[in-house]
């Protein structure tokens, strides 16, 4: 089963494999379940946090694959608030991210990203050390600000995941690269699709 997994093959004369593969449909999947707020795309997300975390190992991206340990927690954390939090335990509702989180987020990514860069750099033969663990640490709070449903996670990982493509496109994961740019446009419309759900009732779990 490994073996197939990991067999090289072309998909429209990119080289990849069915491990890649497989974690660009369930990160889709997730991430577009997400933009419609489909309890659902959590259950994808923790797929592709399973698929992801062998994929980045593979390539000696250790902090990504550490990202996806954290994925996998904050999917289920993700779903259980969508369905059963708030007051009337019925899920949250979209709103704006506190500006008292703002300072928080911005002392925790420049503290965790030095710090993290810096061990990846000593102690093990990680790629990208510093730009990996800086988009990690993003990617962290990201996940988190979802989770909540804060709209601005949008403009986060707008940001993030026009660095990965480039990123992954380097790492010649050239499918990963364009499942990121895929991300980028879905961002984008979980921004404008989020925005109109401001402070309206949660949307129906399923």
């Amino acid at each position: 089963m490994t073996d197939w997994l990991n067999q090289t093959v072309s998909l429209g004369g990119i080289a990849t494999t069915y491990l890649e593969i497989l974690g660009f449909l369930t990160g889709a999947v997730c991430v577009y379940l997400n933009t419609r707020q489909n309890v659902l795309g959590w259950f994808f997300g923790i797929v592709n946090a399973i698929l992801y975390a062998i994929v980045f190992w593979q390539v000696q991206l250790y902090a990504d694959m550490g990202l996806q340990g954290y994925y996998f927690l904050t999917s289920i954390y993700g779903w259980w608030i969508w369905k059963f939090g708030g007051k009337s335990h019925d899920g949250i509702r979209v709103t704006r991210t506190p500006a008292r989180l703002y300072l928080i987020f911005g002392a925790v990514f420049i503290t965790a990203t030095l710090l993290w860069g810096y061990l990846l750099g000593r102690f093990t033969n990680a790629s990208l050390t510093y730009a990996d663990s800086a988009l990690t640490v993003a990617s962290l709070i990201g996940q988190w600000m979802m989770a909540r449903k804060y709209l601005e996670n949008w403009i986060l990982w707008i940001i993030a995941d026009a660095c990965y493509v480039f990123m992954y496109f380097y790492k010649s994961l050239h499918l990963t690269a364009i499942l990121y740019a895929v991300f980028l446009a879905l961002a984008v419309i979980g921004y404008v699709q989020w925005k109109k759900d401001i402070g309206q009732k949660p949307v129906a779990a399923s």
